[in-house]
């Protein structure tokens, strides 16, 4: 007997579809899903510290560091000297990554429209609604589950 198809495997086979696709049109190049996460950051938040940067990925300082170095060896950012903070370094897009970031958001732009062109017209609102709601109550769900960790750690610290 087949279990039905619920909506978390569907979101699952989505995730999973969208890897794959990164996976794909990175293939034979220095970037990982990782490295352009890094790129996409920076694209919409301008040239960063990289303690900034750890604390928006949400990863640690030294996992960073790691990313940065890998993205300036291949051409992809450079590193400047804070103009605020002469401890600091600015990591910021080299021109070229900053064409392929603004070519990739084209891209990102069609592909949603092509996405959307599944949904009929008069189903796209309720759609959007459905999808914010979705990733509203799951972003809400990870974040409680967080802090409950993060409470349960610092009460075995005691």
């Amino acid at each position: 007997m087949d279990a039905p198809v619920t909506v978390l495997d569907r979101l699952l086979e989505i995730s999973d579809l969208f890897q794959r696709d990164l996976a794909r049109e990175f293939a034979g190049s220095s970037l990982t899903p990782a490295r352009t996460r890094v790129l996409w950051d920076l694209v919409h938040a301008g040239p960063s510290t990289q303690h900034a940067l750890a604390t928006r990925l949400e990863v640690s300082p030294r996992n960073v560091t790691g990313l940065v170095d890998a993205l300036e060896a291949s051409g992809y950012v450079r590193r400047e000297p804070h103009p605020g903070d002469r401890r600091a370094v600015l990591v910021s897009l080299t021109p070229s990554a900053a064409e392929l970031m603004h070519a990739m958001q084209r891209d990102h732009a069609e592909l949603s429209d092509v996405l959307l062109g599944a949904v009929a017209p008069s189903d796209r609102e309720a759609f959007l609604r459905g999808v914010g709601a979705v990733a509203d109550r799951l972003r809400d769900l990870v974040e409680a589950a967080e802090a409950g960790r993060t409470a349960a750690r610092a009460g075995v610290e005691r």
